[in-house]
């Protein structure tokens, strides 16, 4: 038993949003059996050019069939008030690159907390945080930053270092085979290294780290008196 989850999201993704909200809720029990979680920022955008995927809203046939998936999701974590914005598919290059700058100089309690701001903003509140007015304002709302925290914050996406992250971060997952997000790189207690993909797989996952779970499973019907 044990192991390690690396959790590689983007803000744009619906199903990221799923992904961070189950794996924050179940960061406690996941540490009682030795496991580690830590989330990381990358560009959706380029993955999907790098890995040669398409948006499954481009193919009609998926996009009719995503909004059942959508629904059903949204209840299965809680999550009812998540929809797509007028904005979507939003160019989420200014938090993605501001997560990376979170991530280095905060403590890791301040980067997951703002990670989920951040999607409940975009998701829950359609909120363009690609645009540095609204993203301002959701730092300073957040409570988590001083005015001086935020300034730096927002100088931070505009330099290289950080653009140069958020790409490693986003060739990093590329290079392991990834194709779109929420992409998990898991290494179970026995050393051995596997992905996963989507935020319904988490059984397959618990399976792999050896974490005792229980199944989806139908249960008989009660008896007639």
């Amino acid at each position: 038993m044990g192991g390690h989850i690396d959790c590689y999201l983007d803000v744009s993704s619906f199903y990221s949003y799923m992904a961070l909200s189950s794996l924050l809720k179940n960061r406690d029990l996941l540490a009682s059996h030795d496991v580690t979680v830590e989330f990381h920022p990358i560009f959706l955008g380029g993955v999907n050019v790098g890995s040669g995927n398409k948006p499954p809203w481009t193919l009609p046939a998926k996009a009719k069939y995503g909004k059942f998936d959508v629904e059903r999701t949204k209840k299965y974590h809680d999550l009812e008030n998540a929809s797509p914005p007028d904005f979507f598919p939003p160019l989420t290059l200014l938090p993605q690159r501001a997560l990376c700058y979170v991530k280095a100089h905060h403590p890791q309690s301040t980067f997951d907390q703002i990670f989920l701001a951040l999607f409940h903003a975009l998701w829950d509140l359609h909120i363009n945080i690609t645009l540095p007015g609204p993203f301002t304002e959701t730092l300073e709302t957040s409570g988590l930053f001083t005015p001086s925290q935020i300034s730096d914050i927002l100088s931070a996406t505009k330099e290289q270092e950080w653009k140069d992250k958020l790409l490693d971060n986003t060739q990093k997952i590329l290079d392991q085979g990834a194709f779109g997000a929420p992409w998990m790189w898991v290494r179970n207690g026995e050393g051995k290294e596997e992905p996963f993909f989507g935020s319904d797989r988490f059984h397959f996952m618990w399976t792999f780290l050896g974490v005792p779970f229980r199944d989806v499973e139908i249960t008989p019907p009660k008896a007639k008196l």
